[in-house]
C-alpha cells in the first residue's frame, strides 16, 4: 500500500483542535479549503494572515473592510471567503508583487488609511525546516514525500511564521468616466481606459485569439 501523500481534511481539523484553535478559526480553514478546492499550504498561511491582520484591525461589527494581496498565488482566496473582499466587490486589489502578505483596512475618504499588514518572515521559516524547504522552493522539498509534513508544521506553527507592521494605504481614487468605442475594434469600453482611442484589448494586451465557428 504506497503511503498517503495529502492529508484529508479529518486529518487537518484534528490537528488544528490538538493545537488548541477555536471553532471559528477551525471553520474557516474549513470554508476557505471548500472554496479554494483543496488544501494548498499557501491557503493555509493564508487562513491565519488574514484571521491575524482582522484580529489587529478589529474593525467595527458589520464594517466592510479593504484588503490589498501581493501576490495571486493561493492568498486572495481567504481575503473572500474570510473578509468579503472580492475584485467583484472593489474591496480586494492583488497587486503580483510577489511577496506573501496582505495588507487590511477600513473605509476612508481621504487619500490615505491606517492599515494593518501581515506577511510571512523569512527571519522566523527557519525554525520550520520543511516549510522553509518549500517556501524556498529549494530542490530538496518533494511534495510526495514532505506533503503532509509541511501541512503538520504549517498548523504548528499558526502565527509563528507570521510578522506585523502598521502601514498607510493609499486609497485608490474613483474618477467619473462614460462610455466610449473604441476605434480599432469597435466595442465599447471607459473612456479612461482608452490611450490613444484604443482599447487595452488591442494595444497587444489581448488574452485572446478569435476563431471561426
Amino acid at each position: 500500500m504506497q503511503p498517503r501523500l495529502n492529508h484529508t481534511w479529518e486529518d487537518i481539523k484534528a490537528r488544528l483542535e490538538s493545537k488548541g484553535s477555536t471553532p471559528e478559526l477551525i471553520d474557516q480553514f474549513q470554508r476557505c479549503i471548500d472554496f479554494h478546492t483543496f488544501a494548498a499550504p499557501g491557503l493555509l498561511v493564508g487562513v491565519y494572515m488574514v484571521d491575524y491582520a482582522l484580529e489587529l484591525l478589529n474593525p467595527p461589527e458589520g464594517e466592510k473592510v479593504y484588503a490589498v494581496c501581493e501576490t495571486m498565488k493561493c492568498l486572495p482566496d481567504p481575503l473572500q471567503v474570510i473578509a468579503h473582499c472580492t475584485t467583484g466587490n472593489h474591496r480586494l486589489r492583488v497587486i503580483p508583487i510577489g511577496k506573501f502578505a496582505i495588507t487590511v483596512n477600513g473605509p476612508a475618504e481621504a487619500p490615505y488609511v491606517n492599515g494593518i499588514r501581515v506577511f510571512v518572515d523569512g527571519e522566523k521559516i527557519g525554525q520550520y525546516p520543511t516549510f522553509a524547504l518549500w517556501y524556498t522552493k529549494d530542490p530538496l522539498f518533494d511534495p510526495r514525500t514532505r506533503g503532509i509534513a509541511l501541512i503538520d508544521e504549517i498548523i504548528d506553527a499558526g502565527r509563528d511564521l507570521l510578522s506585523c507592521e502598521k502601514v498607510r494605504v493609499k486609497v485608490p481614487q474613483k474618477w467619473p468616466w462614460r462610455s466610449a468605442i473604441c476605434n480599432i475594434c469597435g466595442e465599447m469600453v471607459p473612456n479612461n481606459l482608452l490611450v490613444d482611442g484604443a482599447c487595452a484589448d488591442c494595444r497587444s494586451q489581448s488574452y485572446y485569439e478569435k476563431v471561426a465557428y
